[in-house]
């Protein structure tokens, strides 16, 4: 499925096709293969396929990106996963030459070939960037969290460019994270086609137009200073792809 589909972002010209990827017996490492890049050279890929039912974590990051880096080496690790841990965003910060992607596997890959059949092999593997978000002090001491956009990862050329709020559908803040379970504490909606209308039709009945209005934002109600010292943000765009980022505050 990843020969066939490739990697992509939320554009569809920048997705990465694979010229060759064979299984690859290693510890970490499931998959190798090559890709041209946009300037038509011959990069070097690495596959590392995370587990069936759990999240992907810093640890299996590692592991892999150390593998890859030994011998010859290669030019970009990408990390499979169903789900990954809100860590995992600044690890793969850490390898300087070797580029590490996270690329979220759609869960129709789960539900065997036969569903996939029916669905296509659209989507099946997704690269979604860090969302940017900024966490500011209010003057009675209270906190808001106001998310500016999201980092997107172009697999082609390895850059990463700055995308606005219209790509993000809706986003949620755990206030009092415990860094194990992600709970929904405040939820607000966002996108350049604002969703009032559809959710209307879904909903099949009125909504209080001041109450949604309230909820179509980019910037947070104030809330308190984390007992636990951490604050997680939530983000999901419009294909149904998600990232974490969590914020210490202890540390600013």
């Amino acid at each position: 499925n990843l020969r066939k589909a490739g990697i992509q972002n939320t554009r569809k010209e920048e997705r990465l096709k694979f010229d060759r990827l064979d299984p690859f017996a290693g510890t970490w490492l499931h998959a190798t293969g090559d890709y041209t890049d946009k300037d038509g050279k011959s990069r070097r890929a690495a596959v590392c396929i995370g587990p069936e039912h759990g999240t992907v974590g810093p640890d299996l990051v590692k592991e892999a990106a150390k593998e890859a880096v030994q011998g010859v080496g290669f030019d970009l690790l990408i990390v499979c996963g169903f789900a990954f841990d809100p860590h995992v965003s600044e690890e793969v910060k850490r390898y300087g030459k070797l580029a590490v992607v996270p690329a979220r596997m759609n869960p129709d890959l789960a539900m065997g070939d036969e569903l996939l059949k029916k669905t296509g092999a659209g989507n099946l593997f997704m690269v979604f960037g860090e969302p940017d978000v900024e966490i500011k002090k209010q003057k009675d001491g209270k906190l808001t969290a106001e998310i500016k956009g999201v980092d997107i990862y172009d697999p082609t050329t390895g850059q990463i460019r700055n995308s606005s709020t219209d790509d993000i559908a809706c986003w949620f803040i755990d206030t009092e994270y415990n860094g194990e379970s992600f709970f929904v504490r405040h939820a607000r909606f966002t996108g350049a086609d604002e969703p009032y209308e559809k959710l209307k039709r879904a909903l099949r009945a009125d909504i209080d137009e001041a109450a949604w209005s309230s909820l179509y934002s980019t910037v947070s109600r104030p809330f308190d200073k984390p007992k636990t010292g951490k604050i997680a943000v939530k983000v999901i765009n419009h294909y149904g792809d998600e990232v974490l980022k969590m914020f210490d505050i202890q540390k600013g």
